[in-house]
């Protein structure tokens, strides 16, 4: 009786016989599978990124927490491509993996004020000078409109 051989390590066999696994799929087929698990990764982070800052959020005291579930709607609402994350523990937002916007607690420094900050990734440049952190003492709705203005502008 004739000893069947194990496969050599390594090798693509099928259960079936000697056609290798991927030569079910075509090469289409196969282009399609690695981008559906490249997005299914980039949802995983997303909502990675989206748990630790509503947590971080969860962790301010008031009223810095009230301002920062608002800022975070605005944002979320006005840049929905904008991946929410934390950056040095503070709710962030980020473009092509490049930190765009932040919301500062007062309370996380002993400040005076929260703060919506803007990195030098966001598009606010006017002339040779222009601001990129925004002191929040209170939300009304013109400041909620020119957050959203802020933001637009700030992804481009």
């Amino acid at each position: 009786m004739a000893e069947s051989r194990p496969a050599k390590k390594g090798s693509q066999q099928s259960a079936r016989g000697s056609t290798p696994e991927n030569a079910k799929f075509s090469a289409e087929e196969r282009a399609a599978m690695r981008d559906r698990a490249r997005e299914l990764k980039a949802e995983a982070a997303r909502a990675d990124g989206e748990t630790e800052l509503l947590a971080a959020i969860a962790k301010m005291a008031q009223p810095d927490r009230v301002i920062a579930e608002r800022v975070n709607t605005l944002i979320r609402s006005a840049a929905p491509a904008l991946v929410p994350k934390t950056w040095y523990g503070m709710p962030a937002y980020a473009k092509d993996g490049n930190v765009i916007c932040f919301f500062q607690n007062a309370g996380k420094f002993k400040a005076r004020y929260q703060t919506l900050g803007f990195t030098d990734r966001a598009n606010l440049d006017e002339g040779a000078m222009w601001p990129t952190t925004f002191a929040i003492s209170e939300l009304t709705k013109a400041e909620e409109a020119r957050i959203v203005e802020l933001v637009n502008r700030a992804v481009g």
